[in-house]
């Protein structure tokens, strides 16, 4: 065999040298890659569960990067719950489900979720920073910001550097990379866990801005989706902000439809109104603690009606809110400033603001409107001192067969955009629910029976009537606008009249029955004292039986007039205490004439006319008892009176 070159050996000497020094650099490389590649799987984590949840959950966290452009970075902790079925027909495809926000808590939902698939399991997934996640991104900064605005409503600039202030502040202490907590993110911790837990296929239930989420979900990971429900459903190309006070303003006028012709012009008095003349409510801090007064304009008070009418009860006493503060009546105001204060505590603000600011915010104009709702004002604010880059929206489908369900009077994601929006997807239905709001699952019965039958068969239409409304609502005149109940609530002592009213009525009830002939005018006051207690305890019972929501701010129209039955009650009493007097005849022979013992007879021993010692003993002593009726029945009449004027003055 001849021997090569010197010049073949050199050459072969040199790319022996050259692999050497490849393989040197790549493998460490490799390596490395390998190592960011494992680093970057997702990962289960067992924990405790956070809240209280129905037994057989399993509680945990999902370990995903916090960015996954980024191989290699820092890790986010995304909270889990999966509840086994014990059904003897389980089945083997299980639910899972997001909650709304951004930035609404989800696992306190799963005892909801187990009851409507008990043949399921049921997964329920926090999204990522949320409050049940590690890190999570409160925001206590920007919630103060807030606060601040309404106690002190300003120019709109000067409202913006204090929100931006608040923003700044956060930032720096959340010491997150923002740009991970966006609606791509999201979806893609919904396909991850599904991997990690095991499962095939599952379902996915979404609702308001979590259906963005669980419909990319469906379109990057079709294998693993057997059917989706959009509850509440937020497309994706819809400009959310834009589009804001128009949604209220629509559903305004669809409620005008239910005997109030002219609750748009009402609605448009009390914004201006309330603009002119800013109304003062005094509310329970939700930072602190401590009372926090707000000076809440009409543009506030519009966006606080609009969250307020996502509830299926509230519903109901809209109109009669509307013209209530466009009369001034700014009373109403008291239980929707309560509710809405604790509302703000809820939200992990930072995650809020970071989806909203990536996803939502920058494809919005921002075009001035009437009512300016302050939602707007503050998000804008927040994402113009935060910066972010938008993120890429791109609409998102699936073949998977889809129920789309909606609340006829939703103010946040309304039918209008959402029945167009299913008619995009292809296997998609869309089913309207009279009388409800936002959330058809939390609001409607029929709702949950609706999205129960549909997985467990895409094809079956619904089991119960839409179009049949939980709740009517209140036609004019049907309200009596009081704030008695809502205080008492928090004040039990308030009702501290009726406790006295109570005894004296039953009092007079069992003395007037005992001798009912002779004591004809009390037993009418006791009767009528008690039937005006029935009647109100009945009529209030059978309100809040049905909408306690109602009497947060009035009584049925016909409850302030069984005061009369009072003041019957009064009238009879003054009559027992003037019969009272007048039947003192301190003679012996009238003493002896109502004598029952038949002492009649020792009157007239004494001839006619005469006088026994005994006969002016006993006339005495019957005079002495008329007064004491008398007292005590001018005592009852005081009773009724100081309760009528208590009644007058709180409920009237």
């Amino acid at each position: 065999m001849p021997l090569p070159s010197p010049k073949h050996l050199t050459a072969a000497l040199t790319a022996l040298t050259a692999l050497t020094v490849l393989a040197t650099v790549t493998a460490p490389a490799s390596a490395a890659s390998s190592s960011a590649a494992a680093r970057n799987a997702p990962a289960l984590e067992d924990r405790p569960c956070p809240v209280r949840v129905p037994e057989g959950t399993r509680c945990g966290y999902l370990v995903v990067p916090e960015r996954r452009d980024l191989p290699g970075g820092r890790s986010t902790r995304v909270g889990f719950a999966v509840h086994r079925s014990t059904d003897a027909g389980r089945r083997p495809d299980p639910v899972v489900f997001t909650s709304g926000g951004p930035a609404s808590a989800s696992i306190p939902l799963t005892g909801l979720m187990a009851e409507m698939f008990r043949d399921r399991d049921v997964v329920v997934l926090e999204q990522r920073g949320s409050r049940w996640s590690s890190p999570s991104l409160g925001c206590p900064e920007t919630v103060r910001a807030m606060l601040d605005t309404l106690a002190t409503p300003g120019q709109a600039a000067q409202e913006t550097s204090v929100i931006a202030a608040g923003a700044a502040a956060c930032r720096e202490r959340l010491g997150v990379d923002l740009r991970g907590y966006r609606t791509g993110e999201i979806a893609a911790d919904v396909v991850d866990l599904r991997r990690a837990l095991g499962y095939p296929r599952w379902n996915l239930f979404g609702v308001s801005y979590s259906t963005r989420s669980m419909l990319a979900a469906a379109a990057a990971d079709p294998e693993g989706t057997r059917a989706v429900v959009l509850d509440s459903f937020l497309p994706a190309p819809v400009d959310w902000y834009d589009e804001a006070t128009r949604d209220l303003t629509d559903t305004v006028a669809k409620l005008a439809g239910q005997g109030w012709p002219g609750l748009p012009a009402r609605f448009t008095e009390m914004v201006t109104g309330l603009n002119r003349t800013p109304a003062v409510v005094t509310v329970r801090d939700p930072l602190t603690g401590g009372p926090l007064t707000l000076r809440l304009t009409g543009d506030d008070v519009a966006t606080m009606l609009g969250e307020a009418m996502q509830a299926v009860e509230v519903l109901p006493i809209v109109p009669v809110l509307v013209d209530a503060l466009a009369a001034g009546r700014h009373e109403v105001l008291q239980p929707l400033a309560d509710a809405a204060g604790p509302g703000l505590a809820t939200h992990e603000y930072g995650l809020y603001h970071a989806v909203q600011c990536q996803d939502e915010v920058p494809y919005n104009t921002f075009a001035p409107a009437r009512p300016r709702l302050f939602t707007a004002v503050h998000d804008r604010a927040v994402c113009g001192e935060w910066r972010l880059p938008p993120a890429a929206v791109t609409p998102a489908t699936t073949r998977a067969p889809v129920l789309v369900v909606g609340g006829a009077y939703d103010p946040t994601t309304p039918t209008r955009t959402a029945r167009h929006a299913a008619g995009a997807l292809p296997g998609a239905r869309f089913v309207e629910f009279a009388g409800v709001g936002h959330a058809v699952f939390a609001s409607s019965r029929c709702g949950r029976q609706t999205i129960a039958a549909f997985l467990s068969d895409p094809a079956a239409g619904p089991p119960c009537d839409p179009s049949k409304a939980t709740y009517r609502i209140l036609r004019p005149g049907e309200l009596h606008l009081t704030s008695a109940l809502y205080r008492a609530r928090r004040e039990p002592w308030t009702l501290l009249p009726v406790v006295p009213l109570v005894i004296v009525a039953l009092v007079q009830l069992g003395a007037g029955l005992r001798r009912p002939r002779r004591r004809l005018p009390s037993l009418a006051a006791g009767a009528s004292g008690l039937a005006f207690i029935g009647l109100t305890a009945a009529t209030l019972y059978g309100t809040i039986a049905e909408n306690e929501i109602v009497a947060a701010v009035g009584v049925p129209s016909a409850v302030p007039w069984y005061g009369l039955l009072v003041g019957l009650a009064l009238a009879t009493t003054l009559v027992a205490a003037a019969r009272g007097t007048a039947a003192r005849h301190p003679t012996g022979r009238g003493a002896a004439a109502r004598d029952a013992t038949g002492r009649e007879e020792t009157g007239r021993e004494a001839g006619s006319g005469g006088v026994t010692a005994e006969g002016t003993a006993l006339g005495e002593a019957d005079g002495l008892g008329a007064w004491r009726r008398r007292g005590v029945h001018l005592l009852a009449g005081s009773v009724y009176a100081g309760f009528l004027a208590w009644w007058c003055l709180y409920v009237v």
